[in-house]
């Protein structure tokens, strides 16, 4: 019995069957066919017996198939007590079998984990077939997000809130939007994204709900904390040579009323309250204009004079620029240069650029500024704003106009965004030129004034 459990038993079966078939076909040859009587039934016995091991091989494969195909791994094949010619083969079956249950627990463990991690999670998670909307799953996020302690498919979404299932309905795979979750007592935003996958031949979609509610009611509150920074900064820019001017013609007044006043002193004071009026009314209409900024589609374009435009500025600015003694240059060697512009927005784009030139230049040794107009090709109108103070690196030029990006340890970051967001509307663009420790040049293109065109 023990050498029939041996390895070597089917070879030595084909062996041995071998040498009686030689044996039959010798004794057939030689005609002694009394030899050939008991060597028939010895062949007939080898056959029978080969055929029925490979019967049972492969019913055993038949046998490990089904239990494969119905994931029963539980089944375990006896090596010990099998014929030689099995034994090889129920030992694969059971290594292949423990690897199917080790691959199997693994699976399971991870279905485990994840299932746990999902329900941990704050976002709500929702997976649908598509064909037939059948809800797959749904974790506990969802369920007290919206409500809901049961959804057996998603077109039961629709009694309930028929506005999100909308918007669920028609979320592309890849896209987020925000929506509109509606409770019985409490109305809240959503941040939902979709996803597709297949798996085995089925199609499902997978929504992920956030609830955004405090992110945007965030967000809002520091875009006005923003806006106010944004008024408050314009304001500034403009009230204080304002001020500056006020002051200047208190003391004129006080010095004439002494002296006793004279013609060209009034007129003096009587230029010097227009162009305090004139800003005045200006900032008044800014502020309105800013306050409806994101709404504006036309501006209040007029025929503006360049050379208009640099008189108030220089009258406004004169008292700042004397007390800080700092040059002011005015080059405008072509006449009658007009822009089509909106001349409130225009003063504050060049009142914003002239406080940034004196911050500049305060720490040079003769500090300087310089405006300056000239026509250019299509009928474009060029206007340079320019200092010789200290400049920008290349970092900060690349940052200068994104939206509350600011060098000053006070600033806002708003004043140069805001003009470039003013030029751009009046169809035109902003160039900057800086060089560390040489200075800094803007340069604005506008177009021209219909009628001045050449």
């Amino acid at each position: 019995m023990e050498f029939k459990q041996s390895k070597w038993w089917p070879v030595l079966r084909v062996l041995f069957l071998f040498l009686t078939l030689c044996a039959a076909s010798f004794v057939l040859v030689k005609e002694k066919y009394v030899y050939f009587l008991p060597l028939a039934p010895l062949i007939l016995l080898q056959l029978i017996s080969l055929v029925r091991s490979q019967w049972r091989a492969q019913a055993e494969l038949q046998q490990f198939v089904d239990s494969i195909h119905y994931r029963d791994f539980s089944r375990s094949f006896d090596v010990k007590g099998s014929p030689a010619e099995l034994k090889e083969l129920r030992k694969g079956f059971n290594e292949i079998s423990s690897t199917f249950q080790i691959i199997s627990r693994e699976k399971e463990t991870q279905y485990h984990y994840l299932q746990k991690i999902l329900e941990l999670v704050e976002t709500g998670i929702l997976s649908y077939e598509l064909e037939t909307g059948k809800v797959v799953w749904m974790n506990e996020s969802l369920k007290r997000l919206l409500q809901l302690p049961f959804l057996k498919s998603i077109h039961s979404l629709e009694k309930r809130d028929a506005r999100l299932y909308k918007e669920i309905q028609a979320l592309q795979a890849g896209h987020n939007k925000i929506a509109t979750a509606h409770l019985d007592k409490d109305d809240f935003k959503v941040l939902i994204s979709a996803t597709v996958f297949q798996t085995d031949g089925k199609k499902y979609k997978l929504i992920a709900f956030q609830n955004v509610n405090a992110a945007l009611d965030e967000t809002e509150s520091r875009a006005w904390q923003k806006l106010l920074s944004v008024m408050t900064h314009e304001i500034m820019n403009s009230v204080a040579p304002i001020s500056s001017l006020a002051d200047t013609l208190k003391n004129r007044l006080q010095e004439s009323m002494a002296k006793g006043a004279s013609p060209e002193d009034f007129e003096d004071l009587e230029v010097g309250i227009r162009t305090i009026k004139h800003r005045s009314d200006g900032l008044l209409k800014f502020a309105e204009t800013y306050r409806n900024l994101s709404k504006i589609t036309t501006l209040n374009l007029n025929a503006v004079d360049i050379r208009e435009v640099f008189i108030n500025l220089q009258r406004l600015m004169q008292p700042t620029l004397t007390q800080k003694k700092i040059k002011l240059e005015v080059d405008l060697k072509e006449p009658d240069l007009f822009l089509q512009a909106d001349i409130n927005l225009l003063d504050q784009v060049f009142i914003n650029l002239i406080i940034n030139a004196i911050e500049a230049v305060k720490d040079s040794p003769e500090p300087k500024i310089s405006l300056s107009a000239y026509r250019i090709a299509d009928k474009k109108v060029m206007v340079k704003v320019a200092d010789n103070g200290t400049g920008m690196s290349k970092e900060v030029q690349e940052k200068i106009f994104i939206p509350f990006f600011s060098t000053k340890k006070q600033g806002s970051g708003i004043g140069l965004s805001l003009c470039k967001q003013i030029v751009v509307l009046h169809g035109g663009s902003i160039q900057l030129q800086s060089i560390e420790g040489v200075g800094t040049a803007f340069f604005l293109r506008f177009p021209m004034s219909r009628g001045h065109e050449q």
